[in-house]
């Protein structure tokens, strides 16, 4: 993309980066709990470790979860850099700091856990959710606002659902 800023390239890179080195992270947290599940290893098979169990589960699907969301994000950025683009660095921290938050305090919450009850990292949890649900208002808000442009028109520039919808034309029926 000829068009494409180097600033726009930069978000693009750290976004894929970091989605598919943590989505080999969690994707190596899930094989682990499944081998756990298949040695029967009692720390976290055993009924008494049903937080244990929950809260590493959730962890490992909400961080793969994200790595998804961020290899959307540079994918998106790559495509539709205008999308975001005011409140990127905002977006990006935000997404970043989900990333580690969420499915931090899950797992710190199944570390140590008392009767039951998770233990106290999992506090992190809504703080990551809070990150990830704002970094999703600006995406949503800015996508949204690109309704009326569809493609671009022979000369490049962007045409209105209108114009597409005619062939391209301007002007009358």
């Amino acid at each position: 993309m000829s068009d494409e800023r180097p600033v726009d390239r930069d978000y693009a890179r750290r976004h894929l980066r970091f989605g598919w080195w943590s989505l080999l992270a969690f994707a190596t947290l899930g094989l682990m709990l499944e081998s756990f599940h298949g040695f029967k290893v009692r720390a976290y098979l055993d009924v008494s470790n049903d937080t244990r169990r929950l809260m590493w589960t959730l962890a490992h699907a909400h961080g793969t979860l994200l790595s998804i969301v961020h290899v959307m994000f540079g994918l998106t950025v790559r495509v539709a850099p205008e999308i975001g683009a005011r409140n990127r660095p905002l977006i990006s921290w935000c997404l970043i700091g989900a990333s580690l938050l969420l499915p931090g305090g899950f797992f710190l919450g199944g570390a140590v856990f008392y009767g039951g009850d998770p233990g106290v990292g999992v506090l992190l949890v809504p703080v990551g959710a809070m990150s990830m649900m704002i970094a999703v208002f600006f995406l949503a808000r800015m996508a949204a606002s690109m309704g009326g442009r569809e493609r671009t028109g022979p000369g490049g520039g962007l045409r209105s659902r209108k114009e597409a919808a005619r062939g391209g034309r301007r002007g009358g029926p």
